[in-house]
């Protein structure tokens, strides 16, 4: 199948099937799979145009509401952290979108940028699992205590379906919830300075932001996976539907227009929409430690490629 809008001929069920299997496994870790898939269209598909940013976009909308509505469903959605994040990351998307298109116009030099991008993506899933000395809060081990016990009760156990997200406290200096019995805090002024700046990331890079929100608030802010994955995702949700607004505007650069290809976004979309829930539904059975350490070793290797490309040693 032919796509007039970015020149990309495929078969038409290579998107969906590649974007399910992406979106079943990043969806987990709060991460819709958009970074992974813009360099599978770059690479394999050939589509290197700017308009690319805005096809992922376009897949954001349409396969990540099936994973939030799973973590609404079992309560996991940490409303707090979702509403700084969308606050934070949607002015910076429009600045993002300028910057993809009037100063990352150049496919090595874009190439470059995600190559940085996914290389910090990568280094913040795996440093908790190098950095072995580091302290964890207490609250965090203590998660990770009951979490091991549940699993060794019975051998499918996950999540207790009592285990959900309850708002403690809201100010501007602190943000409290409780997750199965412990407190989770985080400063909502410095989350949202960091998904200002992750929306300008995001927006030009295609993803909404969250791809990269989600490995910060796991590894600085030490908040469980199973409580900010639902958040990061709704974030990300939100903010690619103003970033595949703005890549929609008729603007062209260098002969090469912006818009989005909505046919070839939107069966991505498909594809991770069954992924997504999927995902989010068995989320609290697969071990989250064994998830990150894949996505961080997959994320790292493309990263190192798009980097060397760069200085075509790749």
């Amino acid at each position: 199948m032919l796509f007039p809008v970015s020149g990309v001929k495929t078969n038409i069920l290579l998107p969906p099937l590649i974007a399910m299997v992406i979106s079943f496994f990043t969806s987990m870790a709060g991460i819709s799979g958009a970074f992974l898939l813009l360099p599978f269209q770059m690479s394999v598909l050939n589509y290197t145009a700017p308009s690319v940013s805005g096809t992922n976009h376009v897949f954001n909308i349409f396969a990540i509401p099936s994973g939030v509505y799973r973590y609404i469903k079992e309560g996991r959605m940490a409303w707090p952290l979702t509403w700084v994040i969308i606050a934070g990351t949607l002015p910076g998307v429009f600045l993002g979108f300028h910057v993809r298109v009037l100063y990352l116009p150049d496919p090595k030099a874009f190439k470059f940028f995600v190559g940085c991008v996914l290389l910090y993506i990568g280094s913040r899933l795996l440093k908790e699992f190098i950095g072995k000395g580091k302290i964890k809060p207490s609250a965090a081990k203590a998660l990770e205590k009951k979490f091991k016990q549940q699993q060794s009760s019975r051998l499918t156990a996950g999540i207790p379906s009592h285990a959900v997200v309850k708002t403690k406290h809201i100010s501007l200096k602190k943000i409290e919830y409780e997750f199965w019995g412990e407190i989770f805090s985080f400063n909502p002024i410095v989350v949202f300075i960091l998904s200002f700046v992750v929306g300008i990331i995001g927006g030009a890079y295609g993803i909404g932001g969250g791809a990269i929100i989600a490995p910060f608030c796991i590894s600085l802010l030490h908040l469980p996976a199973y409580t900010i994955a639902g958040a990061t995702l709704m974030g990300t949700f939100m903010t690619s539907i103003a970033g595949a607004l703005f890549y929609s505007i008729p603007l062209i650069v260098n002969n090469t227009s912006s818009m989005p290809d909505w046919p070839l976004g939107i069966l991505f979309g498909i594809g991770g929409f069954a992924g997504m829930y999927i995902g989010a539904r068995l989320q609290k059975f697969v071990p989250q430690q064994l998830i990150k350490i894949v996505l961080g070793l997959i994320i790292i290797f493309l990263s190192i490629r798009y980097i060397l490309q760069f200085f075509a040693f790749f």
